[in-house]
């Protein structure tokens, strides 16, 4: 049960049109894209080399993006963290008083299984901890 590697930086935009255009001319493009539809998000990764960069744009009002646009402004919004046992990394850090946004995985963009640890215990930084195979199923 161990962080393996970090799975990428993710930004909120309203509108990720000018931040793919710069990132074009740097020669880098989106790599994938999909609606979240139940988190009314968009999301659209660009690969730097092994890294990721995941460019989140609001579906609607009323989606936790648009929430945390409105609250913070445009800019970083999780680091995410590959672990190799999320599951387990999710019961330990809870023994540790870690105060978690998701006590079980959930399925996220690319169908990884993904859970949200609060940044009240992060240092004021929310950390996404998310898992590399992609099972069908939360559990």
């Amino acid at each position: 049960m161990k962080a393996t590697r970090i799975a990428h930086l993710a930004v909120a935009t309203a509108d990720s049109r000018d931040l793919l255009t710069v990132l074009g001319h740097l020669g880098l493009a989106v790599t994938h894209e999909e609606t979240v539809a139940d988190q009314g998000v968009r999301v659209q990764m660009v690969g730097i080399g092994p890294d990721q960069l995941e460019i989140l744009q609001p579906e609607g009002d009323g989606s936790p993006i648009s929430r945390f646009l409105a609250e913070r402004g445009q800019g970083l919004h999780h680091l995410a963290i590959e672990v190799d046992d999320l599951a387990a990394v999710l019961a330990h850090l809870q023994t540790q008083g870690v105060r978690l946004i998701d006590a079980r995985a959930r399925i996220g963009a690319g169908g990884r299984r993904i859970a949200f640890l609060h940044p009240a215990s992060c240092g004021g930084v929310l950390v996404e901890l998310c898992e590399r195979e992609e099972p069908t199923s939360v559990g």
